[in-house]
């Protein structure tokens, strides 16, 4: 392989590269093939994920079905007594007896998540080929397709893949430019149980993944990943080839064809699945019937016939939202290859709009399946105990991935998130009552697949710091009145979203307890994953009125009061939210100038720790800006500062976010930058001391990957460019000095409204509003402000 590496580096010198002269704002391409994960270019219908290495003499694909767990439907009365030791710690709170809460917590716990299983990896094994001149790999993201082209002795060959949601499965087209020149062997293994035959030249696959994983943040524990024949998710992966014109040949274990030109391999994969709540292995889905009629269906029709039906329900949303700023003059080299000379501060507007879009291409490449949103890996993932189970990390990780997908106009790909909270608040309505003693429903900082809602720690082994933390219902619920107010859509209010956000403010409610003054706050209360710093130097997790839980709280009585009122609904229940939010413990500056994250003015453990819950008031939340709250602006600034701004991938993300709301383009600008800092690939064998950026193949690097830093990296660029609310739309608010004239069309805005605008001079000079709905608003940019009303279905085009 290194001779073959070498030979690739030498052909690409001579022949200077020429196949890479495509648009490099939507194209990623390398001039060798990947030999780590985080180098390979990954492909995903919403439901199905592949990860394609391009190897010469063999090519290596990760399979992944976003429905292939571990586990089965979560018991959500695993700790009936629980709630029984809240007045406790409460009680040692009120006597400031932090050690003993902290002690307390860990009886309030439950178990860990299940995580997110690999299906397999697939390989297609080639003639040896030496002599390897002009090979490129590439993944076009207008197209959601990747190619690869290569020449031996002459001849050249190309692959061409993608996996289409309309059809419900991964097409790969092999060719060669010599008749008899080609030739291959596909064979497949997994790290989950499987049987493999054949069947009429049919490559079959049938196994099972784990009842039981161990988060691999346990370490080596016996039995941290358990089989059953009987137990867990059933899987069916199916390869086969057509319009071939050489001879098909099959082994045991190996499909194949010999003397051809070209040939298009079909691989459908299905799971047993069949919701959060129905035993996998007893009550699944037929997934052996499911992916055979996928095959069938699609074998009837030409490569060609599949490929544009994968191309017309792709860019039906890909298309809908085109960024350009401006003209560059950075040279068209390999992605990795572009990211390391951006590191040196040099430009590439079209690194920055294709890290933007390439966002868009990952959330409809992995959110499409309803009930099942993208988690901490989106769709992609190789290893079977995942970073951080690769669950749902609902303390800011499943939110950030999830937060363009209105704003980018994608709004379809929001509804798996939107349907999983309706699965998490049935399961949540058992954990408020028995972990919580509260009506309503809770879910905390893990899920998976189950929708579990339990805190986790698996029954007091876990750190309170972040086992315990019981808002995640709470900010999930806040995705239900975004979706609204994007798309102004009144049955989806009325017969999905404002019952769940009625459930999680009740919740809330039922929460709230009084200080010593009479004020309302949560207690026990964590802040996510931080420590703070007594005067008397305890370092602990559990509190009371953290300001990250009470603005959550603000952020869901102040939607759930809004949406009542749309519908005409629950004035008896209105009324109690506007008195509690009334008494709500107020946002407090401590004496650095900061926003103050714990109820008093204590020290944080690690002043620049990588989460800043307590700013969820400024964003995603619409508690604080520099006009109407001008003094916890600055101190959100000013904690801002006091972090720092070297931190993870997804961290970054949110604060690039941060400081767009601030309307501080250029320090917003700058993290995006560093947002997009090269990281070598290395797997999960990484450290946090290399702090976040980007992998060669533009997954963020936490490290290690997490897609969530992509999602908020994309979210940020809309946030400089266009933030509204119910009233207002600021056009341009945070836009840096580096973009000084572009052009974007169909980004959305709340209130139901498309916006288009182009500006020079980092001046607005033209701005097209349109709405299905209609509606009034207020149009402000650079001190000007015009108002504008709009029928159902008209635009407005203004010169500004």
């Amino acid at each position: 392989m290194k001779t073959n590496l070498l030979i690739l580096a030498i052909g690409f010198i001579l022949f200077g590269g020429s196949c890479a002269s495509n648009q490099s704002e939507n194209i990623l391409w390398y001039n060798r093939p990947a030999e780590y994960f985080e180098e390979s270019l990954v492909l995903g219908n919403g439901k199905m994920g592949a990860s394609v290495f391009g190897g010469l003499e063999t090519d290596k694909i990760y399979l992944n079905d976003i429905t292939l767990w571990s586990g089965e439907p979560v018991n959500p009365n695993m700790n009936p007594d629980a709630h029984k030791y809240i007045p406790a710690i409460r009680e040692a709170l009120k006597n400031e007896d932090y050690k003993s809460a902290d002690s307390l917590n860990r009886y309030v716990q439950g178990l860990f998540s299940q995580s997110y299983s690999p299906l397999g990896t697939m390989f297609i094994d080639f003639d040896q080929q030496d002599s390897i001149a002009k090979y490129h790999r590439e993944l076009n993201i207008n197209e959601a397709i990747s190619k690869i082209s290569y020449e031996v002795d002459g001849v050249t060959f190309t692959r061409e893949y993608f996996i289409s949601h309309p059809d419900k499965l991964m097409v790969i087209k092999l060719s060669s430019s010599k008749k008899g020149a080609l030739n291959f062997n596909i064979k497949f293994e997994s790290l989950l149980k499987y049987n493999i035959s054949m069947d009429e030249n049919i490559f079959s696959v049938k196994g099972y993944a784990p009842y039981h994983i161990e988060p691999n943040y346990r370490g080596d524990i016996p039995n941290a990943v358990t089989f059953d024949e009987n137990r867990g998710i059933r899987f069916t992966a199916l390869f086969s080839i057509k319009d071939s014109d050489g001879d098909v040949v099959s082994g045991d274990k190996t499909l194949g064809m010999i003397n051809g030109s070209e040939a298009t391999i079909l691989v459908s994969v299905a799971t047993s699945f069949n919701g959060f709540d129905k035993n996998p292995a007893t009550e699944g889905l037929d997934d052996k019937l499911i992916a055979s009629e996928n095959l069938k269906k699609a074998s009837q029709k030409s490569f060609a016939e599949l490929k544009k039906t994968h191309l017309v329900d792709y860019q039906s949303y890909f298309n809908r939202l085109s960024l350009n700023l401006g003209k560059s003059e950075a040279p068209n080299l390999p992605t990795d290859e572009r990211l390391k000379r951006y590191a040196t501060g040099e430009e590439d507007k079209y690194l920055e709009v294709l890290y933007f879009q390439y966002g868009r291409y990952l959330l409809i490449s992995s959110s499409r399946t309803d009930g099942v949103p993208a988690n901490l890996q989106g769709l992609w993932n190789p290893y079977i105990r995942p970073p951080w189970s690769s669950n749902y990390t609902t303390n800011i990780n499943a939110e950030e991935n999830y937060w363009l997908a209105e704003s980018g106009n994608l709004s379809e790909m929001h509804h798996p998130l939107l349907s999983f909270i309706e699965n998490i608040s049935a399961t949540g309505k058992v954990t408020a009552e028995t972990f919580y003693g509260a009506g309503g429903w809770a879910a905390c900082h893990n899920s998976d697949i189950w929708a579990m809602s339990n805190p986790v720690g698996d029954f007091g082994q876990g750190n309170p710091v972040w086992a315990n933390w019981n808002m995640g219902g709470v900010w999930l619920s806040t995705h239900l009145w975004e979706h609204y107010m994007f798309t102004q859509d009144d049955k989806f209010l009325r017969d999905n979203g404002y019952p769940l956000m009625k459930g999680a403010a009740q919740f809330c409610l039922d929460w709230l307890v009084e200080d010593k003054n009479g004020i309302l706050i949560s207690s026990p209360s964590t802040s996510p994953e931080n420590l703070y710093l007594t005067p008397e130097g305890y370092k602990g997790a559990t509190l009371y009125g953290g300001t990250a839980d009470l603005a959550m709280i603000r952020e869901c009585f102040r939607q759930t009061i809004e949406a009542s009122k749309v519908l005409n609904l629950d004035s008896e229940f209105r009324l109690k939210m506007e008195g509690a939010l009334a008494r709500l413990y107020p946002y407090q500056i401590g004496k650095k100038g900061n926003l103050q994250e714990w109820y008093h003015d204590w020290e944080d453990a690690d002043p620049k720790h990588r989460h800043q819950s307590h700013l969820f008031g400024l964003h995603p939340g619409h508690q604080i800006d520099p006009i109407n709250t001008p003094e916890l602006a600055e101190a959100c600034r000013t904690s801002l500062e006091i972090k720092g701004d070297e931190t993870t991938g997804w961290s970054k993300g949110w604060r690039i976010n941060l400081w767009a709301r601030l309307w501080d383009g250029n320090r917003a600008y700058k993290m995006y930058r560093e947002l997009l800092r090269y990281v070598d690939p290395d797997g999960v064998k990484t450290s946090y001391a290399r702090g976040g950026g980007t992998y060669p193949n533009l997954f963020d690097a936490h490290p290690p990957f997490q897609i969530d830093g992509n999602f908020g990296g994309s979210a940020a660029v809309i946030e400089m460019l266009v933030q509204s609310n119910e009233n207002e739309i600021r056009l341009l608010p945070a836009l840096p000095d580096a973009w000084e004239s572009g052009s974007v069309k169909g980004i959305r805005a709340r209130g139901g409204y498309e916006i288009s605008m182009e500006w020079a001079d980092n001046i607005l000079t033209k701005v097209r509003v349109s709405s299905e709905k209609g509606g009034r608003t207020t149009l402000i940019s650079a001190g000007k402000q015009k108002e504008i009303e709009l029928g159902m279905g008209e635009q407005i085009k203004i010169d500004w």
